[in-house]
């Protein structure tokens, strides 16, 4: 990790105050961050990314004592899981409060709130929100649709900083824990539901509300990073669930691999690049956007990945493969 340099916190305070957009590192992935209460700083985040306006976005809060300065009727359950989970990778939907703009929510009824652990986050959004909690409207730093950035690279490489880039500042705080964006819960509604998974898994988030948390359905609020294609390389990915019955199936094609590191022991001369696939869910998902950023430079025709396992800890990785492939 590395030491959060003050200067630069202040230097990127000074360009939120201006308007400006600055790369932020979390705990998930690097956010582009702008202030959420300034309609022309949320308009140039989409137009940087590229981004629809009726797709919503997450502002980033200080923590539990902000709740109710930017989101009404807040359920005791919200109260609960900020308790257990914050600062971390939760995302909470709830009704918004007057104070937010159209232009955060997509024209909704709520809000996505979210207080990340970060250490160079939590110091900009602290030196930020002041007397009012103002908040930080933060989506992924990338393109729309294309792989997340997990470190400050990712973001020089897509979406580059001024004067020739779009983002005013990026500040460099390292390599991203966790490595995909944030579980994200409606509370919005008459009950609970999951519209991301993330790190914080379903078996956690009904442990802490003792009930069970279905996933969300198509009258549920729209929110970040759910439509059908997403996270995606430029190269087509494709999932398999053989990897050694893919080699063969492309046998005449330059590839890209990423499967478990038995069955790479002996890898065709057309596979350009490979990764072993890590067996442990939160290192596969560490690795995940990291990895597919280099299988993109490969300049394979397409990346192959086996299918990993299944199971509740592995949702997210299963959700943003899924994507990626779509």
């Amino acid at each position: 990790m590395v030491p959060v340099d003050e200067r630069a916190i202040r230097a990127a305070v000074d360009v939120l105050e201006c308007s400006g957009l600055v790369a932020m590192p979390t705990e998930t992935v690097y956010g582009l961050a702008g202030n959420a209460d300034d309609e022309k700083a949320v308009k140039k985040i989409f137009e940087a990314k590229n981004r629809p306006t009726t797709h919503p976005l997450i502002v980033h809060i200080t923590g539990e004592e902000a709740l109710d300065h930017w989101a009404k009727d807040i359920p005791q359950s919200a109260y609960v899981l900020a308790r257990r989970f914050w600062p971390g990778p939760l995302t909470m939907i709830l009704k918004k409060a007057d104070r937010v703009g159209d232009w955060v929510t997509g024209g909704q009824d709520s809000v996505g709130l979210r207080c990340p652990s970060h250490p160079w986050a939590v110091a900009l959004i602290k030196a930020f929100a002041g007397k009012h909690h103002r908040g930080i409207a933060a989506p992924s730093a990338n393109t729309f649709g294309r792989i997340s950035p997990t470190c400050a690279q990712h973001v020089r490489d897509d979406l580059g900083e001024k004067p020739k880039g779009k983002v005013d500042l990026i500040l460099d705080g390292g390599d991203c824990d966790v490595g995909v964006e944030s579980t994200i819960i409606n509370l919005s509604g008459e009950r609970p539901e999951i519209l991301r998974h993330g790190a914080i898994t379903r078996h956690m988030l009904e442990e802490a509300l003792g009930c069970s948390i279905p996933d969300g359905g198509k009258n549920s609020p729209r929110a970040s990073g759910t439509l059908k294609s997403h996270y995606a390389p430029v190269t087509k990915v494709i999932l398999v669930d053989d990897i050694s019955q893919g080699l063969k199936d492309y046998v005449g094609h330059k590839i890209a691999v990423m499967a478990p590191a038995e069955k790479l022991s002996a890898t065709p001369s057309n596979v350009l690049k490979w990764f072993a696939a890590d067996e442990d869910a939160a290192a596969y998902m560490h690795s995940l956007y990291s990895r597919l950023h280099d299988l993109d430079k490969a300049g394979a025709e397409f990346i192959l990945i086996e299918r990993p396992t299944t199971g509740d800890r592995w949702d997210a990785v299963q959700d943003r493969l899924s994507r990626a492939a779509a």
